[in-house]
């Protein structure tokens, strides 16, 4: 059997909190700073262990977070093999949630992987992307981010109306006359206090409009490259999809040709319903897992609607559907998103491999 250095590690922005067994032996810690140069040194301390056990093979994990897959990276490149783990699969008893520790994440971790190692236990890997992909992301993510931050502004500007007794707006929202009516009030229609508020809301919506078309050009760019051209062109003839939506549903996806059937898509977009089954109870299925990428179920959400609504090929569905049951719309929109789904990934695997 191969000697191993297994590393269980609770990654957080400023600090590493690391586990590291020797095969089956007893675990010991250590605390390292979450920078390059330390990230380097944890790395020459992993290579002399592994050369004090007679070149035992080193593999690490760590939880999935916001700071992405650069320690991933390092380690891999180092020659060290490195699981990052996805939280959600990481099934937890309510008693460890009430003693959560940085120690017992780190040793949890070690265990999960260590049983991987040694008895072929299912590890809960993330894939994770080429760094072309990550980048990409960025772009597409931040567009998104943009449209739910113009959403925000134009609540709050909704509600400050509301609360100064301007309901009634001469003009439909968002309008030009919409806007000149917004600009009178925030220049005397309103108490000091009031007008001040509103006229700072309506220069950031404005502002977040213009990055809006300045990241819409980007987007439009990114979606030109030969990486993306075949696939788009493909995805565009389905109604309802438009540069924003088939780009998040690209890049988020990764490559499609790497999913064997419509089951995998369902289940890494979360699209495929909860199980609940124990002894002679029979299984009950609950809502959606929720696993997976959010912004492709939003975007798909986003265009179920507009072929609901616009009486598209999905209009007839939705509404046979929704006659069998009127309190099921929602279960409605997620068979139709979960549909559109597999089919933009036929299309866009088609496409690729053509």
């Amino acid at each position: 059997m191969d000697q191993f250095i297994i590393v269980g590690c609770d990654l957080h922005d400023r600090t590493m909190r690391l586990k590291i067994a020797v095969g089956r032996g007893e675990p010991v810690s250590r605390t390292w700073s979450n920078t390059p140069s330390s990230r380097k040194a944890l790395i020459v301390d992993l290579h002399r262990r592994a050369g004090e056990a007679g070149g035992a093979r080193i593999v690490m994990a760590y939880e999935a977070s916001g700071s992405g897959f650069v320690v991933c990276d390092e380690l891999v490149a180092a020659g060290i093999e490195c699981h990052v783990l996805a939280p959600t699969r990481m099934e937890k008893s309510p008693k460890h949630c009430r003693g959560k520790t940085d120690d017992r994440d780190a040793l949890d971790v070690l265990g999960r992987l260590r049983g991987h190692l040694l008895a072929g236990n299912e590890l809960p890997s993330v894939w994770v992307p080429d760094l072309q992909t990550r980048d990409d992301r960025e772009l597409v993510r931040v567009r998104q981010e943009a449209a739910d931050k113009k959403t925000r502004i134009k609540t709050q500007i909704r509600w400050l109306l509301k609360r100064q007794g301007q309901e009634q707006a001469p003009a439909e929202a968002w309008t030009i006359d919409y806007y000149r009516w917004l600009n009178a009030l925030s220049q005397g229609g309103l108490r000091f206090g009031a007008a001040s508020a509103l006229a700072s809301l309506v220069r950031q919506l404005q502002s977040v409009e213009q990055e809006i078309d300045q990241l819409d050009k980007a987007v439009g760019q990114l979606s030109e490259q030969p990486r993306y051209r075949a696939a788009m062109e493909a995805l565009r003839k389905l109604k309802g999809v438009g540069v924003l939506t088939g780009m998040v549903y690209l890049t988020e996806m990764g490559d499609p040709r790497r999913f064997v059937n419509r089951y995998q898509v369902g289940s890494f977009l979360g699209l495929t319903p909860s199980s609940n089954e124990s002894g002679q109870a029979e299984d009950r299925k609950g809502h959606i897992t929720r696993q997976g990428s959010g912004r492709v179920r939003k975007v798909l959400c986003q265009a179920i609607w507009n072929r609901v609504r616009e009486g598209g090929p999905d209009h007839g569905k939705y509404q046979r559907l929704v006659a069998r049951n009127p309190k099921h719309k929602k279960i409605a929109i997620v068979a139709l998103m979960r549909e559109l789904a597999v089919i933009m990934w036929h299309r866009a695997a088609e496409a690729v491999a053509a």
